[in-house]
């Protein structure tokens, strides 16, 4: 297809994920318009601003805001006229009073669309979202659509990493889609949209609506338990007098397992692993199978303990308690190269020291603001020496470069004690202990 034919796009949701997306496939050469309720947001973007951090988004999304190929709205209308392919890349938080997904936001924004769609149009869900979902979607798109069975829904999950979201969309691990039996648009517009990929050899599959919806909660599913499994074998070497990192490394010689997601340490937060395996184990219990998913709760249950586990190492330096000591925290965010605090491991950890009576301080290259507003109780500081001074013991809770870079001799200029917990297994304990500093980690002696 030439490329003043090809189908003009709408992006619904701009937040991590939908402005990702849309600066993307304006970046693929699609005519791209975004929309967001949030008038802040929204300003901010269409002025090259992107408002959290993901390396390499900002050049992308001002590259293609001055070449014209991408721009934003508020107005439903708008994009209705404007797009024959819409993607719904809004929230889908845990909701306030159990562990299922709220979609609250995917249901607003198909009642806001589907009136609207008078013509033939493609519309393509990317949120996480429970199985079971699309269905009721797409009976709800045809109920309120004037263009009815014209107006087709396909549901594509997206696999972003965040700190590496414009490599992932650009050039994907897989493209999945699903489809209702009998769907002629669905494949065909998401076959145009992603031909650049395909030509590339990146596998694209085809599926029902149902297992697309699968695929994304079952991969958090099984990287959270991969983590997980690891972080249980650290409880054990720390009683046993093992090694977890050389065990570990150990395991990752077995082509069956290999070493992705086999790092020990605080383990996981982020806005997507904690909530989806939740979300995953409600719907299992929804659909009668919740047996098939209990182990994800003591997946989930492992990660929490590391969070204890570390503060009680942390304690244990400093003599068996935190009243009137002062803490140093390196790190924020949930994971380097990111500024989501979402259901972060270190601010927890943090936050928890804090009200245990200690002065804590904070600090991580991208996170500070978020991280304030969240936690105005904490202390910060600009720099890592400012965090680190008079601290009486240092925790490494995010494994950003800087942390692993550190120098020894210089925190130690500036700390009052040389005791360091490293939350991550991101530092070389021999290199540390030989620079005089007392050194623990989880699940290593």
């Amino acid at each position: 297809m030439v490329a003043q034919q090809r189908s003009k796009i709408s992006v619904i949701g701009t937040g991590y994920l939908g402005a990702t997306h849309a600066a993307c496939m304006a970046e693929l050469g699609f005519e791209v318009l975004g929309l967001d309720v949030d008038t802040v947001k929204i300003d901010s973007l269409s002025s090259g601003r992107v408002p959290f951090y993901e390396p390499g988004l900002e050049e992308v999304l001002s590259r293609n805001l001055a070449n014209g190929r991408l721009r934003f709205t508020t107005d439903y209308r708008e994009v209705a006229e404007f797009a024959d392919v819409h993607f719904i890349c809004v929230g889908t938080p845990q909701r306030a009073d159990s562990n299922a997904a709220d979609l609250t936001y995917v249901n607003a924004a198909i009642d806001a669309l589907a009136p609207l769609l008078d013509r033939p149009a493609v519309v393509i869900g990317k949120s996480t979202v429970p199985v079971g979902t699309a269905a009721v979607a797409a009976a709800r798109i045809a109920d309120l659509a004037p263009a009815g069975a014209q107006v087709e829904l396909g549901w594509s999950p997206e696999f972003l990493r965040e700190g590496f979201g414009v490599e992932d969309t650009l050039r994907p691990n897989r493209i999945v889609i699903g489809a209702a039996p009998g769907s002629q648009r669905v494949e065909a517009a998401m076959r145009e949209v992603s031909r650049q990929q395909i030509e590339q050899g990146i596998p694209f599959l085809v599926t029902d609506l149902q297992t697309a919806e699968l695929v994304k909660v079952s991969a958090n599913a099984f990287l959270a338990t991969k983590i997980s499994f690891i972080n249980a074998m650290a409880e054990v070497s720390e009683v046993a007098g093992a090694d977890v990192i050389k065990l570990a490394k150990a395991l990752s010689y077995d082509d069956r397992i290999g070493g992705k997601f086999l790092g020990p340490g605080l383990g996981f937060g982020g806005g997507c692993l904690p909530k989806d395996i939740r979300a995953f184990m409600a719907r299992a219990d929804e659909l009668g199978v919740e047996p098939a998913l209990s182990f994800l709760r003591e997946v989930d249950a492992i990660n929490q303990r590391r969070r204890a586990r570390t503060i009680d190492i942390a304690r244990g330096l400093i003599g068996g308690s935190f009243a009137g000591r002062t803490v140093a925290v390196l790190g924020a965010a949930f994971k380097p190269n990111s500024d989501d605090i979402r259901d972060s491991p270190a601010l927890d950890v943090a936050s928890t020291i804090s009200s245990l009576g200690a002065a804590v301080t904070v600090y991580d290259p991208e996170a500070l603001e978020n991280a304030r507003r969240a936690h105005p109780d904490l202390g910060y500081a600009h720099s890592m020496l400012e965090a680190v001074r008079d601290a009486e013991v240092v925790l490494l809770l995010t494994e950003w470069a800087e942390f692993r870079d550190a120098d020894p001799d210089e925190l130690a200029k500036m700390v009052r004690e040389r005791k360091i917990v490293d939350g991550r297994n991101a530092l070389d304990p021999e290199h540390w202990r030989a620079r005089g500093w007392t050194y623990r980690a989880l699940g290593r002696p």
